[in-house]
């Protein structure tokens, strides 16, 4: 028993790494016994390349585009420099079988060059696992992932998710929640074997949202489930982990910007994708054609209509089911994707009280000198409004490419003529992806550093 253990802790390791700045959990046997993941092994080639057409492929989980809008908004803002192409295919109850009767007519048809998948929540059939579920698991996925590849697109296969509770509408559904996700667990190993075998990525979404969640249990009560409400579907703060999990599969460095001030000659030099307009002291105003990701939006500058809506920055406690500021407390977003770095030296004060936009915050001498995060010190940036109309924008295209498949292709127009179908809902989803464009505009904003007496 202790070797078992030792196995499963090492394999925990070996999965997530270990650093002293990446918030984890410590796992017992006692969170899911009986489970030993397949370690991960390193990552020794970026997935996404410039110019790449994304397609992000799922179940239901992916049809709430929440993960989804959390890629698009992040490679449009963050990683703009790559000029990448999004959609999203997500379809309720779909399994790997289903998404490989239509991929031809839904998805490789807009040739894409890359593609996430995100199947095996209702392939695990909600019971234990069987011998024959895995089988047809890996089938129906090495069929998918080898059409990708016969048309070209390179493919990051995603592990499914947990679950956290048995869900009640599955009248089929057997076992316990631990049976359940051993049943997952067993899938994310296969899908893991699938990747290697097949020479693609993999995007292990399982073992961050298992411990994710206990470390949320732990953090914020025994209310909290990052699995969602229902215990299948995510909220914000599950959709967060595992688009957490696919951003690091792309192999993306996590690096937004940096700006290095010179305190005793008070100057100031950025990095690429931004830009100095003035310097009066030690007040900087800048130009930022690359955006920190949004941990939260203020109620204000969210468009109504959006759903659902981006996360707002007072949530009361007891709602970080639904909170990606929650997400980030779990997973190492911040530290990994999204660093913005401010770098301050040669000061003569102890500490600095730094001013960003509207908000500020005091720093010591030696924090600034070793470089703090503002992405990640600061709730409210300069950039909410902006990035909320950007993410309004992804919103209301991707919602359309739901409409798109599932009502045309799949109804009595795409029946009647598809090429006509496509050709006249292809016109109306450009004009959403100019308004994408649009909205996506360069941020000025200032950062001042005063010494606190």
């Amino acid at each position: 028993m202790q070797n078992a253990v030792r196995f499963l802790l090492l394999g925990l390791l070996l999965a997530w790494g270990v650093s002293c700045r990446t918030p984890q959990a410590v796992f017992q046997e006692a969170s899911l016994p009986g489970y030993a993941p397949a370690p991960v092994p390193p990552q020794t080639e970026p997935w996404l390349r410039p110019g790449d057409r994304l397609a992000i492929c799922g179940d239901s989980i992916t049809e709430q585009k929440m993960y989804s809008r959390i890629l698009e908004d992040y490679l449009t803002m963050c990683v703009p420099q790559y000029g990448v192409w999004v959609r999203q295919y997500g379809w309720s109850g779909e399994k790997a079988s289903g998404f490989l009767g239509r991929m031809t007519n839904d998805c490789l048809r807009f040739a894409p060059t890359l593609a996430t998948t995100c199947y095996g929540m209702n392939d695990h059939e909600y019971r234990p696992y069987e011998e024959r579920i895995g089988q047809t698991y890996r089938q129906n996925l090495t069929a998918v992932v080898r059409a990708f590849k016969a048309h070209g697109t390179r493919v990051i296969v995603g592990s499914p998710g947990c679950v956290g509770k048995v869900p009640h509408w599955v009248k089929t559904a057997g076992g316990t929640v631990s049976d359940l996700n051993r049943n997952l667990g067993t899938l994310r190993n296969i899908a893991l074997e699938v990747a290697r075998q097949e020479g693609v990525g993999f995007a292990d979404v399982f073992l961050p949202m298992l411990r994710a969640g206990e470390l949320g249990r732990q953090r914020f009560g025994t209310n909290f489930m990052i699995a969602g409400n229902d215990g299948v579907h995510p909220d914000w703060a599950g959709q967060a982990v595992m688009a957490y999990a696919f951003l690091k599969s792309m192999g993306l460095d996590g690096h937004i910007g940096t700006f290095t001030v010179d305190l005793s000659r008070n100057t100031i030099h950025v990095t690429a994708g931004h830009e100095v307009l003035s310097t009066v002291g030690r007040t900087f105003t800048l130009r930022s054609h690359r955006y920190p990701f949004a941990s939260c939006l203020p109620r204000e500058v969210t468009p109504p209509g959006v759903q659902p809506a981006f996360p707002p920055c007072d949530l009361p406690p007891g709602q970080e089911t639904a909170s990606l500021k929650a997400a980030f407390e779990l997973v190492p977003f911040h530290q990994e994707l999204n660093r913005l770095m401010l770098v301050a030296r040669n000061g003569s004060a102890a500490r600095y009280r730094v001013r960003w936009g509207d908000q500020s915050k005091v720093f010591t001498a030696d924090e600034l000198r070793r470089g703090v995060n503002l992405a990640a010190e600061f709730d409210l940036t300069p950039f909410a409004a902006a990035f909320a109309r950007v993410d309004a924008a992804v919103a209301a295209k991707q919602a359309f490419e739901t409409r798109q498949v599932k009502q045309v292709f799949h109804g009595a127009e795409g029946r009647a003529d598809m090429e006509a179908a496509v050709r006249r809902t292809e016109a109306e989803r450009n004009r959403l992806v100019a308004a994408i464009h649009a909205a996506f505009v360069p941020v000025t904003h200032t950062l001042s550093l005063v010494p606190e007496s």
